[in-house]
């Protein structure tokens, strides 16, 4: 904990910082129920968000997420092939630090309002500049606390429009102005500094137990619209206190993401900017190895899926927080498959949107997604999220008619649902998050840029 004058000092203390309110009354009535009051934080990780001038409006767009001490750091990227500089940027620190068996990354600076894609060999570079801000104001804030020999490298990420430069002396500035520190408020700053259709900030927080010790997870994303799955989707950094050697971090952040941010999809596109980074600076004291990376696996994967369904609850115009469950498959791959189909499906989206329990477009969706299937073990249902009894649409492959329409009504009539496939071929089974898809998204992504 730094000291209450170390706290005034601005941490570099040049210029005024720009402050915003984060007052949760600001956003959607509809949305203040997932945006939190509090936190339980990681240890030794401080945040903070600002103004710097890249967005006209005035609303925050740039934020700083730092660690006292040297971290262990894994991502997983966009694979467009457009991808943007940022991305080529993280990619070679991380793989940098991995190569070298060291521990470099100290911070992550996250600009909203640019994306500072398809911007070419400018691009790189002020993605290395941006990176270097950050670099520099980890030395000053070394300083400050009387380390002299840490340091450290920084991240980048960038969300916004594609195709234009980046402010980058706006950007520098802010860094070196930046005001960070432990507390909830300062988390929001940055969680509301990474918006840019998003109509609520997504931060979240945890303490879980591994092997009978504690540790923490905090979370932030941003997201709303070019969510499909297809490396990690959107921007994303998850920190922990926990000590997790690159190996087992890698690995756990693989199976996390293939059931969390790989497992949501809003519209069908994949940006050029998608990160989502894993950061573990060991303050807890606890060290994740042998039986204890189960546990933390479990725990990371959890707290991912929880985050990744909060970008598919502000999907773009979106009405309905979708569950696509599909059981009974041979191989998790067949049932994240068959998941995926049905949640891509316009037709299936329109639908829930319309409030049409139109069960055939699901079916179908089932029918071509690339799995082979006996059509005569197939069910389907569909469940309220007030856990009330489900309505059971298909049993082993034969419509049961007729349909409840009451019931359905009822149903489709909440906003979250469960769409539940058994596929009554094998164990694995997977999930997909998704959302319906409404008037709204084409009036949001119509006037993007204006």
């Amino acid at each position: 904990m730094l000291s209450s004058n170390l706290r005034q000092l601005h941490r570099l203390g040049r210029g005024a910082i720009n402050m915003f309110s984060t007052d949760a009354k600001q956003f959607p009535e509809a949305k203040r129920r997932f945006i939190p009051s509090q936190g339980t934080y990681p240890h030794g990780f401080f945040a903070g968000g600002s103004h710097c001038g890249i967005k006209k409006n005035g609303k925050a767009d740039l934020a700083l997420l730092v660690s006292d001490r040297p971290t262990t750091t894994s991502a997983v990227f966009t694979t467009n092939q457009f991808c943007a500089a940022p991305v080529q940027y993280d990619r070679s620190v991380i793989n940098g630090a991995r190569d070298a068996q060291e521990q470099r990354v100290r911070a992550v600076v996250i600009n909203s309002g640019c994306a500072n894609a398809v911007t070419g060999q400018q691009g790189l570079a002020d993605a290395q500049e941006m990176g270097e801000a950050g670099a520099a104001f980890v030395r000053m804030f070394d300083k400050e606390r009387g380390v002299e020999h840490e340091g450290g490298e920084a991240l980048v990420m960038s969300t916004g429009v594609i195709g234009q430069r980046l402010p980058l002396s706006k950007i520098t500035d802010g860094v070196t102005a930046m005001q960070v520190d432990e507390t909830h408020e300062a988390w929001m700053r940055a969680a509301v500094a990474h918006m840019t259709t998003d109509t609520f900030p997504k931060l979240l927080s945890r303490q879980v137990d591994i092997a009978g010790q504690p540790i923490h997870l905090a979370g932030i994303t941003k997201g709303a619209g070019m969510i499909h799955p297809n490396m990690a989707t959107l921007l994303g950094t998850v920190c922990t206190d926990a000590s997790v050697p690159q190996s087992l971090l890698d690995k756990a952040l693989a199976h996390a993401v293939a059931r969390s941010f790989n497992a949501i999809s809003i519209d069908g596109d994949m940006s050029t900017n998608d990160t989502i980074a894993v950061i573990a600076n060991g303050a807890s004291g606890v060290v994740v190895d042998g039986a204890a990376y189960e546990q933390f696996t479990t725990a990371l994967t959890e707290f991912m899926a929880d985050l990744a369904s909060l970008v598919v609850r502000d999907g773009e115009g979106a009405t309905k927080f979708l569950t696509i469950e599909v059981t009974g498959a041979r191989t998790f791959a067949d049932a994240k498959q068959v998941a995926s189909t049905i949640a891509t499906s316009s037709l299936v989206k329109t639908a829930f949107y319309g409030q049409d329990a139109n069960w055939g477009r699901i079916l179908c969706a089932v029918g071509y997604a690339g799995v082979a299937l006996d059509t005569n073990k197939v069910n389907m249902a569909i469940y309220p999220g007030d856990n009330s009894d489900p309505l059971v649409l298909v049993k082993g492959g034969e419509p049961l008619l007729p349909v409840d329409e009451a019931r359905a009504s009822e149903i489709l009539k909440q906003e979250d649902m469960r769409v539940r496939v058994e596929l009554g071929l094998g164990s694995e089974e997977a999930r997909m998050y998704t959302c319906d898809l409404s008037h709204d998204y084409v009036s949001i992504n119509a006037d993007y840029r204006s």
